[in-house]
């Protein structure tokens, strides 16, 4: 009878799975694991940095609404994954983290990178556990996966001690019996009382509201929001990281009356979506005082512990409960009743996006980010995949740069982390090869994992990378942030030296042809950078999300 060391348990657990692709950086005691997911077909993506194989499949899971692997070495391996784990955890992102460790026969000895890193990872997931028999690996691998994207997705990390990853049992001794066992994918429905009670406060209302989140995309449930839009009429926002489940430019999107319609709204229906700051908490006076406020989700604790009373609370999977509500609707919500609202609202998108002066594409010299934001849009494919990250440009982009397709706008979401950018274009390149993907930069955030121009090249991930060149970090106007410059670099040649393609531009004028010349080259099969030298001095204006702000 064949023996299997704990490492193909492991590698052959994954596949079991469905684990396609496996983002990594190599180190002991993962090496034997490493190999062994390559043997079994498992698609290799090693990083630079620890972090970046996290926020590769980061982007991957949102891509694909699917678990993703990443791996990491003992110690100070494990803990350059946290960043990316905890982003994970505060996003609601299924990462499965694989971490090797000092071997546990030795615990307590001060053996090599020895550390207690399930403690470290507990604050970081939704579920950790460590590994003590080898015949258990397949049943605590599908519990890791089924416990990622049960009820709210988020990471998980399994622990694997050195030794029990390198020693063997017999292959008939390991129990399979678990292993790939389907996740449950359960879709709770929402109490009908409760779809009945917000039925009929819709029927009673003037002036609602959709706020829309992540939740919607892990359900799945865009085509049922685009109905619910649609039958009732209506207005429709979303949160940074929920856009594109309807598309940004469709007629019940009112972009630029955001703030009016959030004050202004006599019923706030939120759909998957924390009440975090990223929404004011819903709260006053950025939201009406006397706002009929309904929240959907599939978490209760999010519904219980919400930060402003919560009228209608509804637990359930959001596309079970949206086609609650289409059945439920017909002669009892008339979205005739709308109209003026929704005329209100047009009206003033109208007005506002006539005044002169609404992204302009201007021509001084340095390059104003919005410029910058304005060409990238009229640039990109409909279904491209944008990926924003950085400070000026992330705020910038925001307000300008639309999306129009389901889970195809990546940033850093509510944690805010630095340095997502290139990571989040690969993993969503490898998610979706036949899609544009095109990651715009702040030069600082940029330099956080620029090395990962490299992976993309080995790897063969040709993506479009647009810097946008302000010197340094956030916008400084007075000159008076301290470590704020960072000066100028020449990040196009940079990127030539490890193998990209790459332009400068300092001229308004010259960035669509650089674009262009650029995403031919990616086309060709080439990493592609375009390093734009902007205005140091441009301050986006949005709201604060914070008392103090960079």
């Amino acid at each position: 009878m064949a023996e299997l060391t704990g490492s193909e348990i492991l590698a052959r657990s994954l596949r079991n799975e469905g684990t396609d692709v496996l983002f990594f950086l190599m180190g002991g005691p993962m090496l034997l694991a490493e190999s062994s997911c390559i043997k079994e077909g498992i698609r290799p993506i090693d990083v630079r940095h620890e972090q970046a194989a996290a926020f590769m499949g980061h982007a991957y899971s949102r891509l694909l609404q699917k678990p993703s692997v990443c791996m990491a070495a003992s110690g100070p391996g494990v803990i350059n994954l946290t960043t990316g784990i905890a982003n994970a955890l505060i996003d609601c992102v299924p990462v499965v983290a694989i971490g090797g460790s000092s071997a546990i026969s030795q615990f307590g000895r001060q053996t090599f990178q020895e550390i207690d890193q399930l403690a470290i990872m507990k604050g970081c997931t939704k579920w950790s556990d460590r590994v003590y028999n080898l015949k258990r690996i397949p049943e605590q691998v599908n519990n890791a996966f089924q416990k990622a994207m049960s009820g709210k997705p988020g990471p998980v990390y399994l622990d694997f001690p050195g030794d029990l990853l390198y020693e063997e049992i017999p292959e008939d001794e390991v129990d399979w019996s678990l292993s790939g066992r389907p996740l449950l994918g359960a879709r709770p429905m929402g109490e009908q009382k409760q779809i009945d009670e917000l039925i009929s406060a819709l029927g009673q209302s003037t002036q609602p509201i959709i706020i829309s989140g992540s939740g919607v995309l892990w359900s799945q449930a865009w085509s049922e929001l685009q109905a619910l839009v649609e039958k009732a009429g209506i207005p429709f926002y979303t949160t940074p990281q929920g856009r594109g489940v309807l598309p940004d430019d469709h007629p019940l999107s009112y972009l630029t009356m955001r703030s009016s319609a959030f004050r202004e709204a006599d019923l706030i229906l939120i759909i998957g979506t924390r009440m975090n700051y990223i929404i004011g908490h819903a709260a006053p006076p950025r939201f009406g005082q006397n706002a009929v406020i309904v929240r959907i989700d599939i978490d209760a604790d999010e519904i219980a512990s919400s930060p402003r009373k919560v009228d209608i609370g509804i637990v359930g999977d959001c596309k079970m409960i949206l086609q609650q509500m289409l059945e439920g609707m017909s002669g009892r919500v008339d979205s005739d009743r709308f109209v003026p609202w929704r005329k209100m609202l047009a009206d003033g998108d109208a007005a506002k996006r006539s005044k002169g002066g609404r992204n302009p594409a201007m021509d001084a010299e340095p390059i104003h980010p919005l410029r910058l934001c304005e060409e990238i849009k009229n640039f990109m494919q409909r279904d491209a995949i944008l990926v924003v990250d950085g400070q000026e440009i992330l705020n910038y982009g925001r307000q300008s740069m639309p999306t129009f397709a389901p889970g195809h706008r990546l940033n850093s979401g509510p944690f805010g982390t630095m340095g997502v950018g290139l990571p989040f274009g690969l993993g969503a390149k490898v998610a979706k090869p036949d899609k544009q993907v095109i990651v715009v930069h702040g030069d600082g955030s940029f330099g956080l994992n620029a090395m990962e121009l490299d992976t993309a090249v080995r790897h063969k991930i040709p993506v479009l990378v647009v810097i946008s060149l302000n010197g340094g970090w956030t916008a400084d106007p007075n000159g008076d942030k301290p470590g704020r410059d960072l000066g100028y670099t020449r990040f196009d040649k940079v990127a030539e030296a490890l193998g990209c393609y790459g332009e400068y531009v300092e001229q308004p004028a010259d960035i669509r042809p650089a674009l262009e010349r650029a995403q031919k080259k990616v086309d060709e099969g080439m990493v592609a950078v375009v390093n734009v030298k902007t205005d140091f001095r441009a301050r986006a204006g949005t709201v604060a999300f914070s008392s103090y702000m960079t």
